[in-house]
């Protein structure tokens, strides 16, 4: 699979590079004065300093889902690890780690939480993989 690449705004690259970097635990790239490059899980994310954007919500299986937003779908005990680390960093969750679909095709865990710069991410895992792209009955 390739990897994507996706450039998102940031207000402070310094408060960028410590949640990516030092929390997150994505290892740096290249960078300059205004943007910084990040391995996100093989992936390359590069945050560009920019003013903050506004957040909307949608309902999703009773959760109120910030959009934009970005993540990963991990495997289970990576999704378990992450969630953990961020809790112990001491930062609020947007939305709890906890399961949405339950016993449909689609059953996952997720988390939600906001970047310093107020960007959405939404860390997941699929009980069953194979069914990322399955449709609800």
């Amino acid at each position: 699979m390739n990897p994507f690449h996706l450039a998102i705004p940031v207000d402070d690259l310094a408060a960028a590079r410590q949640f990516y970097g030092a929390v997150l635990g994505c290892p740096e790239g290249r960078s300059s004065e205004t943007w910084i490059d990040f391995d996100f899980h093989g992936h390359q994310l590069v945050v560009h300093k920019a003013p903050k954007s506004a957040i909307h919500r949608n309902p999703v299986d009773g959760d109120s889902v910030p959009v934009p937003h970005f993540g990963l779908v991990m495997d289970w005990a990576g999704w378990e690890a992450l969630g953990n680390r961020i809790r112990h960093a001491g930062l609020a969750f947007e939305m709890e780690p906890h399961v949405r679909f339950a016993g449909k095709p689609g059953e996952q865990g997720t988390f939600f939480l906001f970047d310093p710069a107020g960007n959405a991410l939404e860390f997941k895992a699929m009980r069953h993989p194979e069914n990322l792209f399955t449709k609800q009955a």
